[in-house]
């Protein structure tokens, strides 16, 4: 019998990293009770209604609040007190440490970044999103001194003292194994999947504020790197064409949202632009059930969560050319260059006025879903923990 522990150090409010966090909890459930045991770890107790469908043992982690285990990586990141030597005293001088080494787990998940992945004396499988610090550095978000110099240290941590590392995609293993030097045998490829409130009965809730007839979807958050200016500028572009042409975006009306609201102001499109603001998991389907289609317009990777999304639903997409996009799409969206406004006026307004390929577009995307769902991520999540474990079939 192998115990195995899953530490959730964010709140379930935490959107795409929440959704990820639910997937591997799915995963867990699935696991032969032979041969696992799961414990849970949860840092907020608003994860209580959401465990209360497993049948794990959960156990509450004193975390304080989520950027503790960052604030305290930082500190020995500026300090001369090495990882090592951290390790060997965690256990008696912080609870969170004391806490997750009294489990006796065979391995410890960790599938939010979380630094405790190497700041306890744990065996430990934890994931890395994305390395945009390296590869996107242009954008502050990922690239300013002090947030390259934090990225940097963490994950060269998390790549030194973690058991194995779980990735998107292949060219994020590429980018794990050019950049640390970590052992392909380490990096396990575990591709997101499209989040489970898709799977609901129902299909979740109208959104409840007036939309246009048809509109171009897009829902991500304001960051630079997430590519709202250059969507707004081809929508510009394409209003001479196309006058009926409207773009509507879901994220919380911060970070870049107010530069982008005054940008769309000076360039005549406030009745064309629609900021929605934050709209709850429940409503998401029906966004994508009612838009002409999806583009997502990212110049990070490796993948994105919203193309899963718009597959699922049976939405016609267009994304990035970047990074593990394409393998993530396979064929069923249209590819376009960010960095180019002229690239993506062309593949919206191949959405906007292609009946046949908008049909196609969706018939492909639901076929790419339905190979690569739930049940695969659970099968491939139990084949990682037992390669992880040193296990083998007949053992």
């Amino acid at each position: 019998m192998k115990r195995i522990g899953v530490l959730l150090a964010i709140e379930p409010t935490w959107g795409g990293a929440f959704q990820y966090d639910q997937a591997i909890l799915d995963a867990l459930a699935g696991l032969p009770t032979d041969r696992y045991e799961v414990v849970v770890g949860y840092a907020h107790r608003s994860w209580l209604p959401y465990l209360e469908r497993y049948r794990f043992k959960n156990v509450p982690i004193p975390l304080g609040y989520w950027d503790w285990g960052r604030v305290l990586g930082q500190l020995l990141h500026y300090s001369c007190i090495g990882t090592g030597v951290w390790r060997a005293v965690a256990p008696i001088l912080h609870p969170t440490a004391r806490a997750l080494v009294r489990e006796g787990c065979d391995l410890w998940i960790f599938p939010s970044q979380d630094p405790w992945s190497y700041l306890t004396p744990v065996p430990a499988l934890a994931t890395i999103h994305d390395l945009m610090h390296r590869y996107e550095r242009r954008f502050p978000e990922v690239g300013n001194p002090k947030e390259f110099s934090w990225r940097e240290w963490h994950y060269r941590n998390t790549c030194r003292w973690c058991r194995g590392v779980l990735v998107d995609s292949s060219i994020g293993k590429q980018h794990v194994v050019e950049s640390y030097g970590l052992a392909a045998s380490r990096v396990h490829v575990l591709p997101f999947i499209a989040p489970g409130y898709l799977e609901e009965d129902g299909g979740g809730d109208a959104y409840p504020f007036p939309l246009p007839e048809k509109f171009l979807f897009y829902p991500a958050q304001f960051w630079a790197h997430k590519n709202h200016e250059g969507l707004i500028r081809a929508i510009a572009s394409l209003k001479p064409r196309f006058p009926e042409i409207k773009l509507v975006l879901a994220g919380a009306k911060k970070r870049g949202y107010a530069q982008l609201s005054a940008l769309v102001g000076r360039l005549g499109l406030t009745e064309d632009v629609l900021f929605l603001g934050y709209v709850p998991d429940s409503q998401m389907m029906d966004l994508y059930k009612r838009a002409r289609g999806m583009i997502m317009a990212s110049f990070c990777g490796p993948t994105n969560i919203p193309p899963l999304e718009a597959m699922k639903t049976g939405c016609p997409a267009a994304v990035s050319d970047v990074y593990g996009m394409p393998e993530q799409t396979r064929g069923a969206a249209l590819l376009f260059d960010p960095a180019s406004v002229e690239s993506m006026a062309s593949a919206m307004a191949s959405l906007w006025e292609d009946d046949a390929l908008c049909r196609e577009l969706a018939e492909r995307g639901m076929r790419v879903s339905a190979e690569w769902t739930k049940e695969h991520f659970n099968d491939r999540l139990a084949g990682i923990l037992a390669e992880a474990l040193k296990l083998r079939s007949g053992d």
